[in-house]
Order: C-alpha cells, then structure tokens, then sequence
C-alpha cells in the first residue's frame, strides 16, 4: 500500500503544478494584457526596440556573414508547430496518437509556449521508436517543410555564408531537412531522452531549449552578423544579440506571391516523399479527417464493391456518381484501329496500383496488368488479371510474349510510383516485344490521403485512395506510336524507351529523370522495394 500511496501523491504534486503555472501565467498575461488595454503609453514602454522587417535587409555583399534564426516562427510560414507534431504522431506513432494529441489542443491554448511544447513532444513521442522518428524525418517531414518556407526569409537565407539553427523544437524533428535541403552548418535544438531503441517522451537534462543561452554558449563573445526571428518578446531578446537583426512579421508570413515559395524555387528538387495524409495537419483540418472517416472507409469499400463486381460502363458510371472524377483523353481509342492478331501494348506513366483498373474501365475493355512487385493481398482482390514479373530480363519477356498473344497488356516501365510531377526512367524491355505501342499519360490528385506508399502497408493502398472525398483520375491515350519509332522501324529499344518518356512527360507537364525504383526505396525506405513471399 505504501508504494500507490506514495505514487499518486507525486502525481497530484505534478497536475497541480502544471495546472497552478499555467493558470498562474495565463492569469498574468491576461491582466497585463487588461492593463495594457487601459494604459496604451504604459503598453509600448515595455517592449523591446523595434526591428526593422526581412524584407528591408540588403541581400549584396552576405557571403562571408553568419545567420542565426529559429525554424519555428522565421523559415517556416506556418504559426504553430502543431500540424508537424501530429505528422510525427500520425505517420511516426498510430491514429491512436494523433487522436490524442487532436484532444488536447483545446488544453494547450491555456498552456504557456514552453509547456505547450512538453505536452505536445511527450504525445509524439512516448514510446516512439528511433528508426520510425528517422523516417518520418527523412521522407514525410521535408514535403511538409518545403512547401512552407517563407521566400523572403529563404532569399536572405540563401545568400549568407554560414547559418547557424536556435530551435525549441526537437532537433530530430528539423536537422535532416535543414542539413539536406538548407546546407545548414548546425542546429542547436531541444534534446529528447530515450531508453534503448524508445523515446520517452521526456527532454533530456537540459531542458527545453532557451535560445538566447544557447547562442551565447555557441559564440561566446564573438557576435553572428545576422539575427532573424520573428515579432515575438522572446525573438527580440535573441535576434539582439547579433550585429544586424531583423523580424519577420506577420505580414511577411501571409501566403502572398512574395513568400510563398513554388516548386521551382526549391532549393532541391523534391522527387519522393512518403506517408498518407496529402494535407498539412493543422488541428481544424485534422478534425475534419476524422470526422470524415467513418464515412470515408465505408465509401472506399463501397467504391472497390462496384469496380470488382459490375460491368466497366456501369462502374465507370456509378464511380462518377459517388465522387470520383474520372477523364478519358486522346484519340486512337478505338481498338479496332489496331492490329488483332496480337494485343495492344498500353505503356503507362505510374500514379498508383489502380492505374491498369482505370484505363481498363475507361476504356471499356479487359486488359492483363504486369508488375515486380504486388502484395498477395492486392493481387487477390484486384478486379483485373495480374501478373507478377521477376526481374529475370529473359523470364519477364517470354511472359510478357505470351500475354502479348493472348490479349492486350498494360505495363508501367518506371516500375514504381512517384507522386510529384516527375517520371522515372523507364525499363526499355517492353519496346523490344511489340510494335502495338500506346503511350498513356495517367495523371491523379487527392487532397486527403496519399494511395502509395513505400514503408507503410501496400495491400491498403487503393482503399486509402478511395477514402478521398473526391479522388481524380485522369487517363490521356495518346495515340498509337509510329512504325518507324519502335524497334520494327530499326530503333534501339532504349531510345524507344526514351522517346515515349518524353512524349509522356510533355502531355502531363512533367520532368524526366533518371531515377529508378531502386533509387526511390533506398532514398525512403532503405531497402530495394521487392515484396517477399512468405
């Protein structure tokens, strides 16, 4: 009896000081705030020196200077840190954890900065293993990241010679996309305590990261040249004590032309990335996520229902009907156009596993499906006839001859997909065994879950697609491919390969690569992609 006794008076010492600080420090600021509000002359006394904005500060002559700035409030345009906390707790942890860190959002307004970021990192992170936090770190985070860097901030950034990172948040958190993509020098952030291969969701000995300590320990005496924070009371005691500083207001962080950073001012092109949500995770659009749910699973299931069991027409028609947009494109569609005595050869850009599904339901027509890698799963449950490939260059073509002759054949030469606007390099084996080539451009957009994935469950892929609200299918047939551009007409089969890339990077606006599927599961997920049959 002693041990409980004495366990739950610790913990009433613990709520009650957490409940007493915050309340205390929520009370303090909002009769400061009060006065403030009676007294306007007394209000302006108490702040610090004004900055003047990023965007007054001369870009020329920044190349030997060094920038100090925080990622939470200068890099990012985004005014919480919550939606990458719930990124970590959704793709890193469960759904479990990113519905209860979604709970306690209405607590953490009343929590000052500091406890609001123990609340949120001990949600994220108790228990969460060290390797799922890398993964997160390295393919789902950087997408999220990218698309909120603040342009200003980055034409500043981008132009000095050292930069030097102060954060609150965890470093596990930003260092891998600020050392990848940003070239940063260091990055000094709050240390989180783990237990063998666990985090606990406790700080280390240090604490919380207090920036202005921080910089003073990293320099010393010496001072950076620029400073960069945002209009915070804590910023303009850290950016103060720097040579030069400047803020980045909230006007500088509103998603105008002159902050918002597009894909082609990336600093590194962003090829892959993984995880499922497709959207940034602030907490009123996390609510609508699991409000959507139910709802979404049961129409996922009604949607893979009616593609396996009805007629194309009827279950092209009953898909529209239930949201899904779907868009046939191009001419030569009639296959009676084509030579019968030996199927059509349909050479598919790669968005998802259902892009054979599609074009044989647009289409109108059964069509045989080749791929290297297919879950047992997905190949049981696929409403078209699969067959699995097995890198055996000799062994694949014979049975793709085979099918050849037996009917048309869809294949996807990137061997994998890839959600961003780029292609693949494509496999030159399938020029070498038809003369019935049709190019087809098959392009896809969602705006709740992603339908691929690289480390996560691939037997779940089409139902996380069909749970959108409205999912987009866009299938382009371009046409037949001319004689005298296949291998019939004397070309190698590579520049055939080469050739139809193009011609289908160019219908979808998209860029070549050289990238290869080997390249995307190594970059994601550290291994080489090959689903293993037990």
């Amino acid at each position: 009896m002693v041990f409980p006794m004495v366990f739950l008076k610790i913990m009433d010492w613990v709520v009650y000081q957490l409940l007493a600080n915050s309340c205390y420090r929520a009370a303090r600021k909002m009769r400061n705030y009060g006065f403030f509000l009676r007294n306007p002359s007394l209000r302006t006394s108490q702040q610090y020196p004004s900055f003047p904005s990023v965007t007054k500060c001369c870009l020329e002559g920044r190349g030997s200077h060094t920038l100090v700035c925080d990622i939470d409030g200068a890099l990012l345009r985004s005014q919480s840190f919550f939606p990458y906390f719930m990124l970590v707790a959704f793709e890193g942890g469960s759904i479990f954890r990113a519905f209860l860190l979604l709970l306690s959002w209405p607590f953490l307004w009343v929590l000052d900065s500091e406890l609001r970021f123990r609340v949120m990192i001990f949600i994220s992170f108790c228990g969460l293993r060290l390797k799922d936090m890398e993964s997160v770190g390295r393919s789902v985070l950087p997408k999220f990241y990218l698309e909120n860097l603040n342009l200003q901030v980055y034409e500043l950034w981008a132009s000095t010679g050292s930069r030097v990172v102060f954060t609150s948040v965890p470093r596990v958190m930003v260092e891998g996309f600020l050392k990848e993509y940003l070239s940063v020098n260091h990055v000094i952030g709050t240390e989180l305590q783990t237990v063998g291969q666990y985090f606990t969701g406790l700080l280390s000995g240090s604490g919380l990261l207090v920036k202005c300590s921080a910089l003073k320990e990293f320099f010393g005496e010496k001072k950076p040249d620029i400073g960069l924070g945002s209009s915070s009371l804590h910023d303009h005691h850290f950016i103060s004590l720097c040579k030069e500083s400047y803020v980045v207001t909230n006007e500088d962080s509103k998603s105008s032309a002159s902050s918002v950073m597009t894909r082609d001012k990336y600093p590194k092109p962003l090829v892959f990335h993984d995880g499922r949500l497709a959207f940034l995770p602030t907490p009123w659009a996390t609510l609508s996520m699991f409000l959507w749910l139910p709802l979404g699973i049961v129409l996922a299931i009604y949607r893979v229902c009616i593609g396996i069991f009805l007629p194309y027409k009827m279950a092209n028609l009953l898909g529209v009907w239930s949201g899904i947009d779907i868009r046939l494109k191009g001419n030569d569609i009639n296959p009676s156009k084509y030579n019968n005595r030996k199927g059509v050869l349909y050479v598919c850009s790669h968005r998802t596993l259902l892009d054979p599904v599609f074009l044989c339901t647009t289409l109108g027509k059964p069509l045989t499906a080749v791929t290297y890698s297919l879950s047992k799963t997905s190949e049981i449950i696929a409403p078209i006839r699969t067959v699995r490939l097995t890198r055996d260059r000799k062994k694949d073509g014979e049975t793709m001859q085979r099918l050849l002759s037996e009917g048309d054949l869809v294949v996807c030469p990137e061997g994998t997909t890839c959600r961003e606007p780029y292609l693949l390099r494509f496999s030159s084996l399938f020029a070498e065994l038809a003369d019935e080539i049709v190019p087809v451009a098959m392009y896809t957009h969602v705006t709740m879950f992603y339908g691929t994935t690289a480390s996560g469950l691939k037997c779940l892929d089409p139902i996380f697609f069909l749970m959108n609200p409205r999912p987009s299918y866009h299938v382009h047939v371009l046409g037949k491919l001319p004689k005298e551009l296949t291998c019939a007409g004397g070309r190698p089969s590579c520049e055939v390969a080469n050739y139809i890339q193009r011609q289908l990077a160019d219908a979808l606006g998209f860029e070549c690569t050289t990238l290869t599927r080997r390249d995307k599961y190594m970059m994601l997920a550290g291994n080489e992609g090959v689903v293993q049959n037990k």
